[in-house]
């Protein structure tokens, strides 16, 4: 890997932070993009399995996350094609009542330019929840964000997270099945054919 890289994987600026919540946990960044990648997963934060697993996804979400895609495991954890940026790359801990807190925006100030500069080759850029779609988009709102997919294609994708609280969200809103995911697996496929 890179120096940068490196540099992320030993990233300990909110140690404190994280040993004062519910978890009382360790940053453990989980680090997972090449130059090479031509598809961006842009996501929040890792939840508590990625935190134990140190691999992306590798929980629910992940799953729904790589149907929505038309993505198997294999294809979709190849960092070569697939670099999963978050906007925190340490999971950020729980509350009290054990829901997952927001990212802290001091990973993303000190990280996330650099990691992008380092990803040259992205042709697709998939934002999953608000935090994501602030910062690539400025925009506030996933369900605006969302509905108005068309004015971001075939290039950049908002999309909820892909959170078992986005069942009920993805009920409620046929147009999602319905419209958006056949044009993003369509456009998920021609990035994923192009990679050498």
């Amino acid at each position: 890997m890179t120096p940068l890289h490196d540099a992320i994987r030993s990233c300990r600026l909110c140690s404190a932070q994280f040993a004062a919540t519910a978890t009382a946990h360790v940053p453990r960044p989980v680090v997972w993009f090449d130059p090479r990648a031509r598809l961006l997963i842009a996501g929040q934060a890792p939840g508590t399995r990625v935190h134990l697993s140190g691999r992306p996804f590798t929980d629910a979400s992940g799953q729904r996350l790589r149907d929505w895609l038309g993505l198997d495991e294999a294809a979709f954890h190849d960092r070569a094609r697939v670099a999963i940026v978050p906007m925190a790359f340490c999971f950020p801990g729980q509350d009290a009542k054990g829901s997952d807190l927001p990212p802290p925006p001091l990973c993303a100030a000190t990280w996330r330019c650099q990691a992008m500069a380092a990803l040259p080759g992205v042709r697709l850029t998939v934002l999953l929840g608000g935090a994501a779609i602030r910062w690539h988009l400025g925009l506030r709102g996933v369900d605006a964000a969302a509905r108005d997919w068309r004015a971001h294609a075939p290039g950049l994708f908002p999309l909820p997270h892909p959170s078992w609280r986005t069942v009920g969200w993805q009920a409620a809103n046929p147009w999602f099945a319905a419209d958006l995911l056949p044009a993003l697996q369509a456009a998920v496929a021609g990035v994923m054919e192009d990679v050498v």
